[in-house]
């Protein structure tokens, strides 16, 4: 578990209050595996998700959903959804009516003309 959370030598022996050596010495096997194990820690919480899941829990399908989207962007080497744009404050009907009144629909002849008269006063 600790080197699935990515944990270093030192910080799991301290924890299991031994040397970094006698780590070293007694869990060699398990340190040579150190990438593996944050994989088998991820399939067991993805499948300990879907098990809750089936057996009833909404919230474990929810929580299972977000697992998937987080690994999914990591699969695409993104760490986060990408953020919607930011819209401006919320403006009420006559601030927006002046607002496109002063930009003109140049997809007709009369916007087209509005658009030239505005480009040459300024």
């Amino acid at each position: 578990m600790l080197l699935a959370l990515g944990w270093n030598n030192e910080r799991i022996a301290r924890a299991l209050s031994i040397t970094p050596p006698t780590l070293r010495k007694n869990y060699f096997r398990e340190l040579r595996f150190r990438d593996e194990a944050r994989d088998r820690l991820d399939a067991r919480t993805a499948m300990l998700f879907w098990t809750q899941f089936e057996g009833g829990s909404s919230a474990a399908g929810k929580a299972f959903r977000k697992f998937v989207e987080q690994n999914d962007l990591m699969l695409y080497g993104q760490t986060s959804r990408p953020q919607a744009e930011e819209k401006g404050p919320k403006l009420g009907k006559k601030e927006q009516a002046l607002i496109d009144a002063r930009q003109p629909d140049t997809g007709s002849t009369l916007g087209d003309l509005m658009a030239r008269r505005q480009g040459t006063s300024h």
